[in-house]
């Protein structure tokens, strides 16, 4: 797994239900974890691939990332195109590769994979830009390859994730919060895990627990103080990924995207962080 130090590959690594399966990457040197550039050392992500069944590549340029270290967007497609070229040379069985739901821009309704892609943030349009490139890649080395258009991830996002008490939830005429699918850092390891040994798997897919949840009733479910400020002219009101292919794939279930659910996970990750076995 490549970018395993990050906030996602953190959760990934944390939960993955079998032991010794997983090599973990970093560009840092971190204990248990393989170090290299995988720009700069293409031998070394080829020899840490080579013969895997599969290489999930969670490296990439954050917004957050890019606005505190200056990154650019466009490293997200140079890392994708790095991963699926030392694949396709170590006869790596699948590559996943890492995108996200702001490729969907502001579509309205739910969102499946088969939808034309509009993004309207320079994150989303690179992230789309990398999803092409990788393809086309793909398929002129017969590498097999699956796009994961990834939602809201409970603890990685800009709610639970950056929780301060001073913090504002759009809220909109019908009384309602954001409205996002949601996935929890367990529910994401499990399904990448079981993604990993399945003989096939479609080009595209959205990772998402099925449905929706209101942003405010997560924060209530965590027991965290937020406060209500009118929904401006350019606020979403819902993001829904269609779940539908993952659901035949892996038969997520409905309650791991209640909030109930998404916070427990959230704790359980917070727990293993800190080392508490409970």
């Amino acid at each position: 797994m490549l970018g395993a130090s990050g906030r996602l590959g953190a959760m990934v690594c944390g939960f993955w239900p079998e032991r010794g399966d997983l090599v973990c990457h970093s560009r840092r040197a971190l204990p248990g974890f393989v170090r290299f550039d995988p720009m700069s050392e293409p031998e070394a992500l080829y020899n840490a691939a080579r013969g895997a069944r599969a290489l999930i590549c969670l490296s990439g340029v954050t917004p957050i990332r890019a606005a505190q270290d200056g990154d650019l967007f466009s490293l997200n497609r140079d890392l994708a195109l790095a991963a699926v070229q030392a694949a396709a040379r170590g006869g790596v069985g699948r590559v996943f590769l890492a995108s996200s739901a702001a490729v969907y821009g502001n579509a309205s309704g739910i969102c499946s994979e088969e939808l034309s892609c509009t993004p309207v943030s320079d994150y989303g349009k690179a992230k789309l830009a990398m999803e092409q490139a990788a393809r086309s890649a793909a398929r002129d080395l017969d590498q097999p390859l699956t796009i994961l258009r990834i939602g809201n991830v409970a603890g990685a996002d800009a709610i639970l994730g950056n929780w301060h008490p001073e913090m504002q939830l759009d809220r909109f005429p019908d009384g309602r919060t954001p409205r996002r699918s949601y996935i929890g850092p367990e529910s994401l390891a499990l399904l990448l895990h079981q993604l990993t040994h399945l003989a096939d798997a479609p080009e595209i897919l959205n990772i998402s627990a099925p449905g929706c949840v209101e942003m405010g009733d997560l924060l209530d479910a965590a027991g965290l103080t937020w406060t209500p400020r009118p929904a401006g002219p350019g606020a979403i009101a819902e993001v829904r990924l269609s779940t539908a292919r993952l659901e035949a794939l892996t038969g997520v279930a409905a309650e791991r995207g209640e909030a109930a659910g998404l916070v427990g996970e959230w704790r359980a990750f917070a727990a293993l962080e800190q080392g508490d076995p409970e």
